[in-house]
């Protein structure tokens, strides 16, 4: 008989070293234009009799695990490498993440999938109070959670999730703006996101969301930093994630670009767009965090009460390079060469010249545009 356990498909970059327990499969939405990670997944949310017997075959595979730890805290990594070649693929995949957790010291554990806080709050609680009686050196739970169940959830029922193990919540607000919001057909409002982002801090639970400059495409470019500012000031989140916005092939929105009714942002103008949410945000304590490959900038990080001049002038200093400069720059980090402007430093004489041919090959700026998009949607 396999001891396996269900493994979804996506995870914050930020839980990369996160046991991953599937108590969801899919998206309750499904029908995000930017998105088609679920679009032929039927959301299902598993029972808890389910979700406890793959933690229980967490906790058996996490034993054949630690038949490998030496007696002075050391691992026989060959014994364990052995072990990795038998069993079907599931079980090595199960045996593989669970010795990569317990090594790494078996202290958090991730939600999935797309909205783990579909299950009712009773279910969750019974799960979270399980898991955390089966690992005891967990230091941290989290999951993601959509803005509109978020929202129907009180604080009281946040806080009893709190008191049973739930950590931290990440949330796909993607913009503020409703304008931006029924483009993209999110299917949630921006009195909605606020709720939502009040209920989760009120009952004790870190709250992370995303925002994605550009989304709104260039006609509403501005509403979508200026609306996501004032929810970034009326929720105070912990963490405001940044995701860079690309079109993708096989999406409604990238339709909607090959009709001509979505026109693309510029680099830079998503990057405006990013610096007026720094620069609005007012007496939150929140941390802007750089996490992911698709983002022009990595080292715009940092707490918007007391780094924002880092960032603006991080961001200004970039905005003030030459045009044939920043289009250099944008094809390297696109290419992932560079993570910063000043890492162009690095790169040898021949790379520069490759990005500069690159950089003149293109007049046409919105052809440019298309081409960098092309090269981020390869990332997501």
């Amino acid at each position: 008989m396999e001891r396996t356990f269900r493994i979804g498909p996506i995870r914050p970059p930020s839980e990369a070293e996160s046991l991953l327990l599937q108590v969801t499969n899919g998206c309750t939405w499904n029908k995000c234009k930017f998105c088609q990670l679920y679009r032929h997944t039927k959301f299902k949310a598993y029972s808890a009799d389910s979700i406890k017997a793959d933690i229980d075959n967490m906790v058996y595979q996490a034993q054949k695990v630690e038949k490998y730890r030496n007696s002075n805290g050391t691992w026989d990594i060959d014994g364990l490498n052995r072990a990795l070649m038998e069993g079907t693929d599931e079980e090595r995949q199960c045996l593989y993440m669970m010795a990569n957790w317990i090594i790494d010291g078996a202290e958090n554990v991730f939600l999935q999938d797309g909205n783990t806080t579909a299950l009712s709050s009773g279910r969750l609680t019974d799960v979270l109070i399980y898991l955390r009686q089966a690992f005891p050196t967990i230091k941290r739970i989290t999951s993601y959670g959509r803005a509109e169940n978020l929202a129907k959830v009180s604080p009281e029922e946040f806080a009893e999730l709190k008191a049973a193990g739930l950590d931290r919540i990440h949330s796909g607000f993607e913009s503020g703006s409703d304008a931006v919001l029924k483009k993209i057909n999110k299917g949630v409002t921006q009195q909605e996101e606020i709720t939502a982002g009040k209920n989760v801090k009120a009952g004790g639970i870190e709250l992370s969301i995303y925002f994605m400059p550009g989304i709104g495409g260039y006609e509403l470019s501005e509403d979508n930093a200026l609306g996501t500012a004032h929810v970034v000031n009326e929720v105070d989140p912990d963490f405001l994630r940044i995701r860079t916005a690309a079109v993708k092939p096989g999406t409604e929105l990238y339709d909607d670009f090959m009709s001509g009714s979505f026109t693309l942002c510029s680099d830079d103008e998503k990057l405006l767009e990013l610096r007026t949410v720094i620069d609005k945000a007012k007496g939150v304590d929140t941390r802007l965090v750089s996490d992911h490959i698709i983002n022009l900038l990595q080292d715009v990080e940092g707490s918007l009460k007391n780094e924002k001049d880092k960032m603006l002038d991080i961001i200004d200093q970039y905005l003030a390079m030459p045009d044939k400069d920043r289009r250099m720059y944008q094809a390297a980090r696109r290419m992932v060469r560079v993570s910063k402007p000043a890492d162009m430093l690095r790169l040898s004489a021949e790379e520069l010249h490759r990005l500069e041919i690159m950089a003149e090959s293109v007049i046409d700026p919105y052809e440019w545009e298309v081409k960098m998009n092309s090269l981020i949607s390869r990332y997501i």
